[in-house]
C-alpha cells in the first residue's frame, strides 16, 4: 500500500530524495524563470469565470484555490531525475513544468475542506492535453505528497508529464498542505479529492494556456492503485461530464482487504515491518471513521496503545514511527484483537468492505493490472482477485506480472510500459 514511503525500503528513500533535489537544482535557473511569472496567476481570484463551478457539488467542489509553481525541469534534468532512480527513460520526450493546486472539496463527512495537488504540464507538445490521474500510495507524512516533496511521490508525475500528457496527482485529504489528518484508506474520500482535483486541474491547466482535451488515463500505485479503479468507476458513471476515462493501469493496489491483503498480513506474505506499520496506520485511521474499537487499548498493548494515534498525526516520519514500533503484529496487537483481525465481524468488517469492491464493474476501457510475484506488501492475490471480478462482468484485464521485484520496484518497472501503452491507445483514436 506504499508509495514513497514502503517500509521495506526506507533507506532507498534518503538516496532518491538526494537523487530529486540534485535534478531539481540542475534545473534551478528554469525554476527561477518559472517562478518569477507565476504570482499574478497564484493570486488570480477563483471566482473568476470557471466551466467547473455549475458542475461542482455543493461548497463549490472543485473550485481552484491556488496555483504555486513549484519545479521546472528541462528534458535532461528529467531524464536524470527518473535515471538515478532506475527507471527505464525511453519515453522520455519533454521537459516539464510543476505546480501546487489548493482547491476546494469535502471530508469523508461531507463537511466543505481543502486539498492540495500536483499538476505536471509537458514543455512542448500540443497545446491541449490528454490528462493522467495519478495517485500516489501510502505516505505517513504529509511531506512526502506529490505537491510538497521532491522523492518518490513525482517519479509517476514526472513520467508520464514528460512523455506529453498533463499529470493531475491529489495529495488526498490531510497530506500535502490539506488541514486535518489523513483518513488513510478511506476510498470514498480519496475518490473524491482525486475527482476534484481533476476540476481543479481543469480550471489551472485553462488559465496556464494549455487546456485539456478531457480524456483520463488513470493510474495510480499501491494504496493510489486501489484509489484509480474506485476513480474509474467514478469517471464511467459520469462523475463529471467533461472527463472521459480512456484506460486504466494501477500498480500493486490492495483490491481485497478482506480476502487477499489482511490474510496475507498474517500468513507471512507481507513482512513483518510493512505488517506492522500498515495495520497501525490503518487502524488508527479507520477508527475515526468506523467502530473499531472504544479505546487504543482494546486493540495495541501497552506501551503501542499511548502512542499510536501521536505517532500517525502526518507529522511523523518512518524513521521515526518505525523504530518505535514493535517487530510483529503479536507483539503489537491484544491476543482477542489479533483473532479479531483474522475473523473480522462488525465495525472491522464494515471497514473492510467499504474499501472492497472497487472491481466489481464494467469497464468500458482497456483495463491492465500490474503488479509483482515478489510484492511483500501488497500481494498479488490482489490482482488476481480484481481480474477475477472484472472477468466476472466480461472484462479481460491482463494480470502483468513484474516478476521477483519488490513493491516499489513493481512501479520502476511498470511505470514506462504503462506510459508506453497508454501512447499505444492514444495513437488509435
Amino acid at each position: 500500500m506504499d508509495n514513497d514511503t514502503s517500509p521495506t525500503n526506507r533507506r532507498t528513500r534518503q538516496g532518491r530524495r538526494r537523487v530529486a533535489r540534485r535534478a531539481t537544482a540542475a534545473a534551478a535557473a528554469m525554476v527561477l524563470a518559472a517562478l518569477g511569472t507565476a504570482p499574478a496567476l497564484a493570486q488570480q481570484p477563483s471566482g473568476a469565470p470557471d466551466a467547473t463551478r455549475p458542475h461542482a457539488a455543493a461548497h463549490g467542489r472543485g473550485n481552484l484555490l491556488g496555483v504555486t509553481p513549484v519545479a521546472a525541469l528541462d528534458r535532461a534534468a528529467v531524464a536524470r531525475f527518473l535515471a538515478q532512480s532506475g527507471m527505464d527513460t525511453g519515453t522520455v520526450r519533454h521537459g516539464l513544468r510543476a505546480y501546487r493546486l489548493t482547491y476546494r472539496t469535502v471530508t469523508p463527512q461531507g463537511a466543505p475542506t481543502t486539498a492540495t495537488g500536483l499538476l505536471v504540464l509537458p514543455e512542448g507538445g500540443p497545446r491541449r492535453l490528454d490528462l493522467v490521474s495519478d495517485t500516489h500510495g501510502t505516505m505517513a507524512h504529509r511531506d512526502y505528497a506529490p505537491s510538497v516533496g521532491e522523492g518518490f511521490g513525482r517519479f509517476a508525475p514526472y513520467l508520464h508529464a514528460s512523455a506529453g500528457r498533463a499529470v493531475a496527482a491529489p495529495d488526498y485529504l490531510g497530506l500535502g498542505k490539506g488541514p486535518g489528518r489523513h483518513p488513510y484508506m478511506d476510498t470514498k474520500s480519496a475518490v473524491t479529492a482525486s475527482v476534484d482535483m481533476l476540476r481543479a486541474s481543469r480550471t489551472a491547466a485553462r488559465q496556464l494556456r494549455r487546456p485539456l482535451t478531457g480524456d483520463v488515463y488513470a493510474s495510480g500505485f499501491s494504496q493510489g492503485g486501489q484509489v484509480a479503479m474506485a476513480l474509474g468507476r467514478a469517471l464511467d458513471k459520469g462523475v463529471d461530464r467533461h472527463f472521459r476515462l480512456r484506460a486504466l493501469a494501477p500498480v500493486s493496489g490492495p483490491y481485497d482487504i478482506e480476502h487477499a491483503e489482511t490474510p496475507a498480513l498474517f500468513d507471512g506474505r507481507v513482512n513483518d515491518t510493512s505488517a506492522v506499520f500498515y495495520m497501525t496506520y490503518y487502524l488508527t485511521a479507520q477508527s475515526r471513521l468506523h467502530p473499531l474499537y472504544k479505546d487504543t487499548s482494546e486493540a495495541f498493548r501497552k506501551p503501542y496503545a499511548d502512542i499510536v494515534d501521536r505517532l500517525f498525526d502526518t507529522n511523523h516520519t518512518e524513521e521515526e514511527i518505525i523504530p518505535a514500533l514493535p517487530a510483529t503484529l503479536k507483539e503489537l496487537l491484544t491476543d482477542d484483537y489479533y483473532r479479531r483481525m483474522q475473523h473480522p465481524t462488525g465495525g472491522l468488517l464494515a471497514a473492510a468492505r467499504a474499501q472492497d469492491g472497487n472491481c466489481d464493474w464494467k469497464p468500458d476501457v482497456p483495463v491492465r493490472l500490474h503488479t509483482s510475484s515478489g510484492d511483500t506488501d501488497v500481494p498479488i492475490a490482489n490482482a488476481r482477485n480484481c481480474a477475477a471480478d472484472l472477468a466476472s462482468h466480461g472484462v479481460e484485464a491482463p494480470v502483468v506480472d513484474q516478476g521477483g521485484v519488490d513493491h516499489n520496484g513493481t512501479y520502476m518497472k511498470a511505470g514506462p510500459q504503462i506510459v508506453r501503452w497508454f501512447d499505444e491507445l492514444a495513437g488509435r483514436r
